[in-house]
């Protein structure tokens, strides 16, 4: 039975996830608002077409690498790894943020890029790059909350939420590679 001062802390806990969460969402929010201004309102500078182009291979690298990490973090901790698990889902973070940051500075010299393919693929590229676009907006707030949860030692929450994070996460990260190779393969 939880006493008095137990019923307080995980008062004072919740309220405090609470408001974590509503900063996450915030976060989250801004930064959607943030990459949507910079791919469809921003116009690229001109002098930088030419410049850092190996930026959209990157993003396919970091992307790939999260994807790994991510597999190799979940397989961690079925076999109830937890330090390794741990590293591995830090450095798909890493690997996550690293990319992030490329795309902002990929889209601010280049722009978008369009799809030049014709005929059945483009249908299938756009339902990809759609579900792609949808789910990596869900997956930052899941993901920055899926961390808060585990950093803070809350993990009945960490786990509930993680079942929801790692599909979607994984998901964005492998379609990104697959959109990447779509784009280059049809340049």
């Amino acid at each position: 039975m939880a006493s008095g001062g137990e019923i307080v802390t995980e008062a004072k806990q919740s309220e405090s996830s609470g408001k974590v969460i509503a900063a996450i969402l915030v976060i989250s929010g801004l930064a959607t608002l943030f990459l949507l201004w910079l791919i469809y309102v921003h116009p690229p500078p001109q002098g930088f077409r030419t410049r850092l182009l190996f930026l959209p291979a990157l993003n396919a690298v970091l992307n790939g690498l999260s994807a790994v990490a991510l597999i190799v973090g979940f397989s961690f901790i079925r076999q109830r790894k937890i330090a390794a698990h741990r590293a591995s889902m830090i450095t798909a973070f890493v690997f996550s943020a690293a990319f992030l940051v490329c795309y902002i500075v990929n889209h601010a010299l280049h722009g978008d890029m369009r799809f030049a393919g014709h005929g059945a693929i483009r249908p299938a590229y756009f339902a990809l790059l759609i579900s792609h676009i949808l789910l990596s907006v869900v997956a930052l707030p899941l993901i920055l909350t899926t961390f808060f949860f585990s950093l803070t030692g809350r993990f009945p929450q960490h786990k509930k939420i993680a079942r929801f994070t790692l599909p979607i996460w994984l998901y964005v990260s492998v379609t990104g590679v697959v959109v990447y190779i779509m784009l280059a393969a049809w340049r």
